[in-house]
This record gives C-alpha cells, sequence and structure tokens, in this order.
C-alpha cells in the first residue's frame, strides 16, 4: 500500500475537482473538499512515517521501469512538503466554510471548490513526481486554477491582481521549460535521478549552464523571491481570504521545495559551487528581508502589511539556501514549515476580522482588539511568532539560522536576520497597538467574536506555533534527515 499513496494523494483530488464542479448549490462541494483534504492529509501523514522510517518510497507509473517511464519517488524532502500542503488544506477547509460563504456569490462556490481542489492536485502532483516534465505540468495545473481562485475576490482589484499574477506566473512557468528543454537537449532523459546522474558529463557546456540559469529564474518567480515578488502583495491583498490563507502556507513552500531539488539533487554540487547561485541567494535574500520589512511598516491594509512580510520570510529561507550548507538548507527547510504555521495563523486571524466588519483596513478596525479577544490573541502570538521570540516556531527557524551564518562567520548576514526581527516588531506593533490600544468606532461597538468554525482552525495553527518552537524533535529532526537525502555538505 505504501507504493501507492503518492499516486493516492495526486488521484484523489484530481477526480473530485470535477464532481465538486457538477455538485448542486449548498454546502455538498464544500463537504466533499473537506473530506478530500482530510484524506490525504493522513495519506501524507502515513507517507512522511513511512520515508522516515522505511526509506524512499518509488512508485512507476503503469508499470514503466524509470527513466523510460514516469516515477513519483518520495523522500524526506517532498514528503514533509507533501505533508504541509495537505496538513494546511486540512485546516483551511473548516473555515473556508463561512469565510467562503461571505465572500464569494453562492453560485460560484461550487467552482470556487473545484478550482482549489485542481490548486490542491497540482501542489501535490509537484511534490510527488519525480520527472522533471511532469513537474511543469503539475505547475500548470496549480497556476491556472489559483489564477481564477484569486480572481474571485470582492473587489474589482482582484480580477487585475489574478492577471498579473497570471502574466508574471507564465513567464515563470515558461522560463523553467525552456531551461528543462535545454537541459534534455544535452542529456536526453527527464527523470531527475537520471538527470543527476548524466548531467556531471556535460556540466561544462554552455547550454547546460543556460538551463540552469532559466530553471532558477523561472522558480525564483513562482517564490517571489525579491526582486521577482511583485505579483504577491495584490494577489494576497485581493484574493478571497481563504484562498490567501492556503496559497501564503502552501504554494511558495513548493516552489521553494522544487529549487532545493533542482539546486541539490538534479545539479552537482561542484557544478552549483562554481557558479554565484549562492550568492544571488544570499544577496537576494538579506536584500528581500530589509526592503520587504521596510514596505510593510508603512502598509495601511493588514493583508497587504502580511504580503509584504511573507516577501520578507521568503529572504529568510533564500539565506538557508545561498549558504549551501547543512545547517543551513536544515534552516531553510524548518523555516518553510514554521511559516506555514505562522503566516496560516496570522491570515486566518485577519479573516475573521473581515468576516464581522467586511475590512481589514488600519481605519476599519481600530479597538476591535477588546471586542474579539481571541482573534486579537492570534494576531499576538502569530505575530511573536513571526517576529521569533523564544518559545514560539519563529525562534527556531531564526536560530537555526544564525548558527548557519556563524558556521561560516558572515557577519552580515546575522545582522540582517536581527534587524529583520526588529522590524516585524514595528509592524507587528503597528497592528497590535491599532486593535488594542485605540478606541473602536462607534459603528463597531456592537461587533462580536468570530464564530467558533472560524476561531478553531485559527487556534490550531497558533497552538501548533507554540508547541513546535518548545518540541523541536519532529521538525529539525526531518530537516536534519531531508538536508541529509538532498546531500548538502557541512561548511
Amino acid at each position: 500500500m505504501q507504493g501507492h499513496l503518492s499516486l493516492l494523494l495526486v488521484v484523489i483530488p484530481l477526480i473530485a475537482a470535477p464532481v465538486a464542479a457538477i455538485l448542486p448549490r449548498g454546502r455538498l462541494s464544500w463537504a466533499l473538499a473537506l473530506v478530500v483534504a482530510a484524506i490525504c492529509a493522513i495519506l501524507a501523514g502515513v507517507q512522511l512515517w513511512a520515508v522516515v522510517h522505511d526509506g524512499v518510497i518509488s512508485y512507476e507509473l503503469g508499470g514503466w521501469a524509470p527513466p523510460w517511464g514516469i516515477e513519483y519517488r518520495i523522500d524526506a524532502v517532498n514528503a514533509i512538503v507533501a505533508m504541509i500542503v495537505a496538513g494546511i488544506a486540512a485546516i483551511t477547509l473548516p473555515y473556508a466554510l463561512l469565510s467562503a460563504e461571505k465572500e464569494i456569490p453562492e453560485h460560484q462556490l461550487p467552482l470556487f471548490y473545484s478550482a482549489f481542489l485542481l490548486c490542491f492536485a497540482g501542489l501535490l502532483g509537484i511534490t510527488q513526481t519525480g520527472d522533471i516534465f511532469n513537474l511543469f505540468v503539475f505547475l500548470e495545473i496549480s497556476s491556472l486554477s489559483s489564477y481564477a481562485l484569486i480572481s474571485l475576490g470582492q473587489k474589482r482589484q482582484a480580477l487585475t491582481s489574478a492577471y498579473q499574477y497570471l502574466i508574471m506566473g507564465t513567464l515563470g512557468a515558461t522560463f523553467f521549460l525552456i531551461g528543462v528543454g535545454l537541459i534534455y537537449s544535452q542529456t536526453g532523459t527527464l527523470n531527475m535521478m537520471d538527470l543527476a546522474l548524466r548531467l556531471p558529463e556535460v556540466s561544462g557546456l554552455k547550454t547546460v549552464h543556460t538551463g540552469f540559469a532559466f530553471i532558477m529564474i523561472g522558480f525564483a518567480l513562482k517564490l517571489a523571491l525579491f526582486p521577482l515578488h511583485l505579483w504577491l502583495p495584490n494577489a494576497y491583498t485581493y484574493a478571497p481570504t481563504v484562498i490567501t490563507v492556503f496559497l501564503a502556507a502552501t504554494a511558495t513552500k513548493v516552489a521553494l521545495y522544487v529549487i532545493l531539488r533542482v539546486l541539490f539533487t538534479v545539479f552537482p554540487h561542484d557544478f552549483v559551487s562554481a557558479t554565484p547561485t549562492g550568492d544571488l541567494f544570499l544577496l537576494s535574500g538579506m536584500t528581500g528581508v530589509i526592503s520587504a520589512s521596510i514596505y510593510a511598516i508603512y502598509q495601511v491594509d493588514v493583508k497587504r502589511l502580511l504580503a509584504y512580510s511573507s516577501v520578507a520570510q521568503i529572504g529568510y529561507m533564500a539565506l538557508g539556501i545561498g549558504f549551501a550548507s547543512s545547517l543551513g538548507v536544515t534552516a531553510t527547510i524548518i523555516h518553510l514549515f514554521n511559516h506555514a504555521l505562522m503566516k496560516g495563523a496570522l491570515f486566518m486571524a485577519v479573516g475573521t476580522i473581515i468576516y464581522r466588519i467586511g475590512s481589514c483596513h488600519m481605519d476599519n478596525i481600530q479597538g476591535l482588539g477588546r471586542q474579539m479577544p481571541w482573534t486579537f490573541g492570534a494576531i499576538v502570538i502569530g505575530g511573536l511568532s513571526l517576529i521569533g521570540v523564544p518559545g514560539t516556531a519563529g525562534f527556531i527557524s531564526k536560530w537555526y539560522l544564525v548558527l548557519a551564518a556563524l558556521e561560516q562567520q558572515a557577519w552580515i548576514v546575522v545582522a540582517v536576520i536581527l534587524i529583520g526581527s526588529l522590524l516585524a516588531v514595528v509592524y507587528i506593533g503597528k497592528v497590535i497597538e491599532v486593535l488594542y490600544f485605540r478606541p473602536a468606532k462607534e459603528t463597531h461597538l456592537a461587533v462580536k467574536e468570530a464564530p467558533m468554525l472560524l476561531l478553531a482552525p485559527t487556534w490550531v495553527l497558533v497552538i501548533a506555533n507554540i508547541y513546535f518552537g518548545l518540541n523541536t524533535e519532529l521538525t529539525v529532526g526531518i530537516a536534519q534527515r531531508a538536508a541529509q537525502v538532498l546531500g548538502v555538505t557541512s561548511g
């Protein structure tokens, strides 16, 4: 049965997507999506456990042996990412019932959940496949559906944001496909493990270098790595809240996984070290952390503030990649997991405010912290984790990043991490000050706490931020195992 887990994770939501579209109006499409997400979360958990205890899982589609056929190959790296995607979907969908009904017209809900399941299947497919062209196919499935999901936002800017994302996403996918074509022209294979065997023989060719550059730029666009991040703030701000939660916690993490896989599995280590790739990731990461954090400080819309914060957090992950060390990659994978928890909790908490008053603009939310104490508490704890306060998941991420920087005596990077944390104090403090220390508007004095169906998923992620900040055995252990699987050396 273990061998079929990887295929089931993709096939189940893929089959359920058209079914959700043809279901009658009401909550049947939501119920179907919830059941599918719950099943996939269980399967992803079983798959992660199997990989940790039994080693790599390889599934040959149609019985065709790789590299001739498509192979789904699961190790500790993609197993943890698949668990994040499936787990976040399972937590998000209970939240989606009320949130989506509030923000999306009733007649569009079946199509909304159908597109959600397609995006979900595409993201899971990217994590499962061991074929680099098959990865492109799943990338397009997730991207096309996410464009549609973003366009369903209440404001007209949602259409503009979706179009902007479509243009940037198409450019990224095209760059990636060109890179794959160039690599294939020199190796004659698309299987990632087979590529890893054949590339050392042709790594000196300019065609291979060009293909590598195209692949990196393509997924840097998908990752929203600074300065290729311009699509992200608008997409997160104007998308329906539940889609902002899901994409913020999963889509960029999957893009980061692909970059890790290509850098440390597909291409030989001496090839990567011989190029300025590491320095570019460090430069982009440091610039992104500082610039995006400063932008966040000046935002007056909380969703937009958190969107710029996401660009800064992606910068932290880029720093770990730039070190190209075992400790650096471990820090990146830890932050990949922890950021999904903290940003998911924060966007959910902001969504509960939007559910009550229809806005998250600073001028409209003042004083609501006293009237919505559970929502306010979620924002405070999620914000502390984002800052990196000890006892939260965010602290563990930054601690390992600092250790990776100290290992290489990168004092400038240490300074950037600390400055980024201080800037996070400013913009999170700004939100807390508006919510709690300003008087509420007279029109909002009757506002009540959000329904339990919105608060429960939010607090699941909030508690997870505390739990994984105190108990690091699972996250750090799997991240270290993943770094070993990728073959990253220390130092």
